[in-house]
């Protein structure tokens, strides 16, 4: 099924002249299932997830946590970077409705003003990164140098691995 982020994406993706191929899968949104199917190296998998940072009593902010996916999000690096009050995962509701996407299939693009962008430096060592692209039935391969130029995220060392 092609979903509205999915079309996005590409033509986002098209409009900066990114080379990047887009795969067809079985439904799956397990970083470490979905890595078997597509036959790509777990690290080089992006595993995005939405954090609430909790400014103060009356502030939150969201973002969306790139990471690589043999790594996990260091939710005390964030905590830190921020000088937040607190952090955690956003709900789902909220996540699926700041990404436009089901659980999942968030690619580490944001396409929302209210949803900042994170990415760790750990996903730069990979030539090629590879990422579910707002559906669980399709991947899209394409060059780091790429994402991290299309993307343009905030670089924060935010992984954990181990």
């Amino acid at each position: 099924m092609t979903t509205p982020i999915h079309e996005q994406l590409k033509a986002l993706l098209d409009s900066h002249n990114a080379a990047y191929r887009v795969i067809e899968h079985e439904a799956e949104g397990r970083t470490e299932f979905i890595t078997k199917i597509r036959g790509n190296r777990l690290e080089q998998a992006i595993k995005s997830m939405v954090v609430q940072v909790r400014i103060s009593k009356k502030v939150n902010l969201y973002y969306l946590a790139n990471v690589p996916g043999d790594s996990r999000v260091d939710f005390d690096a964030i905590k830190a970077h921020f000088n937040a009050a607190g952090i955690g995962m956003a709900p789902r509701e909220k996540a699926e409705a700041l990404t436009g996407c089901i659980i999942g299939s968030i690619p580490p693009f944001t396409f929302n003003e209210n949803l900042g962008l994170l990415a760790d430096p750990l996903i730069k060592e990979n030539e090629e990164v590879v990422f579910n692209a707002g559906s669980l039935e399709r991947s899209i391969f394409m060059k780091m140098e790429d994402y991290f130029r299309v993307a343009s995220p905030q670089v924060v060392k935010i992984a954990l691995r181990g």
